[in-house]
């Protein structure tokens, strides 16, 4: 593992293949079977690698599949790690707990599997959420404005100066990650671009993890417009269902460039990213 700075990792990873995309790695239980998902897995790793700067498997379909599933998990990682050796993995778990707890959560993303990053809940505030910053060469993703149709229920309430408690999450979070080595990011939804460019506005140098692309009818232009930071960096537009299930290898691969030439397409401050 290299000891550069997870910022500077990131930005090197999008610079290697001229891309800001991230395949979300999710092998869905009724498409795959939990003795294919390894096999899946590399197929599209191998189709995808030079058009993506990341990849994000998302825990819980691994975990349905058991003892098979977490060992998939940990060997699809170190795939990443042999086929596409630029790319940055965040392993999507949105998880936390306090003070120790917090701790084990952490080793076992970073020791056990071997992410590069992890998603948090951010709920339990500042000290739940240090133990995933201590490392500065890996990375956290705090969960801000989410993608899904009822985020607004608690996301949008309104604080005492009338801002939504999703701005609050994202100052938090800035303050929280300049205490550390400045490895922690935010997510937000694709769903959700006016919002995008206000967390954009309040964290113009935090990386944000950009779900809802493809499968989720997240807006990708308008998204990418209002999410990159003043370099044309800094945001990671994930896509999973539409990618991974786009068709046989040839098929996955085209998907995954289009996504790259639109998104670059769209980059306001890049020509080309």
């Amino acid at each position: 593992m290299s000891h550069t700075p997870f910022a500077e990792r990131l930005v090197a990873a999008m610079d290697a293949v001229a891309s800001m995309i991230c395949v979300g790695l999710d092998p869905q239980p009724a498409r795959t079977s939990p003795d294919e998902i390894l096999d899946f897995n590399t197929r599209v790793i191998e189709a995808t690698a030079d058009f993506v700067c990341a990849y994000k498997p998302q825990s819980a379909f691994y975990e349905v599949a058991g003892n098979v599933g977490w060992q998939a998990l940990r060997e699809t990682i170190a795939t990443v790690r042999r086929v596409a050796p630029h790319a940055v993995v965040v392993l999507d778990v949105k998880r936390n707990d306090i003070g120790n707890t917090a701790e084990a959560y952490a080793s076992s993303a970073f020791d056990w599997f071997d992410a590069d990053a992890v998603t948090i809940n951010p709920y339990l505030g500042n000290d739940a959420v240090a133990p995933f910053l201590q490392r500065p060469e890996r990375g956290a993703f705090a969960l801000c404005r989410t993608s899904n149709p009822g985020a607004a229920d608690l996301q949008s309430l309104p604080m005492a100066d009338g801002a939504p408690f999703y701005l609050t999450v994202a100052d938090r979070a800035r303050e929280w990650g300049e205490a550390h080595h400045h490895n922690l990011g935010l997510v937000v939804g694709a769903t959700w671009p006016d919002e995008l460019a206000q967390v954009r506005a309040r964290c113009p140098n935090m990386p944000i993890l950009l779900p809802g692309i493809g499968a989720q009818g997240g807006d990708l232009e308008a998204s990418v417009a209002a999410g990159v930071d003043a370099n044309g960096y800094g945001l990671l537009v994930s896509a999973s269902r539409s990618v991974i299930y786009a068709g046989d290898a040839e098929d996955i691969r085209a998907e995954a460039s289009s996504l790259r030439a639109a998104a670059n397409a769209a980059n306001p401050a890049r020509e080309p990213l």
